[in-house]
This record gives C-alpha cells, structure tokens and sequence, in this order.
C-alpha cells in the first residue's frame, strides 16, 4: 500500500490517537524496555478485540519490548504504551517491568538489547 506521500510505506491500520481516545499516556508509568507478553486467548476470542488489540496479542506471544510493539504497529510510542497498558488492566497482557538496582539498569537486559542490535 502507498502512504500518504507516495513513498511505498504502508500507513497504520488505524489513526493512533482515535484509538487511544487522544490519551498520549498511560495511567501509569511505563518503560520503553518493559517487556509484553500476552495472556492466552483462543481463537474465537481474538474475533471480540479490537484489530490493535489482536495485532498486540499475537505478536507478544513471544516476549516484545513495548518500543518494538510501537515500531511493528507503526505508532507512536505513547499510543503503543496506551494501548498496552489498558490490555493489562482488562488481563489481556502480562507486563514485565525491568527492574532497577540501586538506579542502575538490569545487565541481562543491556545485554539482550545489545544483542538485538547486533541482529538487525
């Protein structure tokens, strides 16, 4: 699909912040490193959500950074944290905040976004 400017990007699914009700923040805080991972959902239950929130549920089948679910949809960051943090509140995601020791951050996850990086 064409994107608006005619560079061959495809655009979203949906207008960001009509999903979000023009919310850019969730009611909590959120890292862009937490990490998303969804809950069990059958089939035939995926047909109740809202297309983004399919979209969220089975790309977080495998752990997903809540940067790389607003990068895979293709949407700002503070929409991406929205969308995430009410599918937590509802129990459709689990959510899994680093943890800081002493203001310093957790080197297992460094490690796994340097490694990441190295992949692309």
């Amino acid at each position: 699909m064409l994107g608006s400017d005619g560079s061959g990007d495809e655009e979203p699914l949906f207008r960001p912040y009509t999903v979000t009700g023009g919310r850019a923040e969730p009611r909590y805080h959120m890292a862009i490193e937490t990490l998303v991972s969804s809950s069990f959902i059958m089939d035939e239950e995926l047909a109740l959500l809202t297309p983004e929130q399919e979209a969220i549920i089975r790309m977080c089948r495998a752990f997903r950074s809540v940067a790389e679910i607003s990068a895979l949809l293709r949407v700002p960051l503070g929409v991406a944290r929205v969308l995430v943090a009410d599918m937590a509140d509802e129990g459709l995601v689990r959510l899994h905040q680093p943890s800081l020791d002493k203001g310093q951050p957790d080197l297992n996850m460094l490690e796994r976004v340097l490694s990441g990086l190295r992949r692309l």
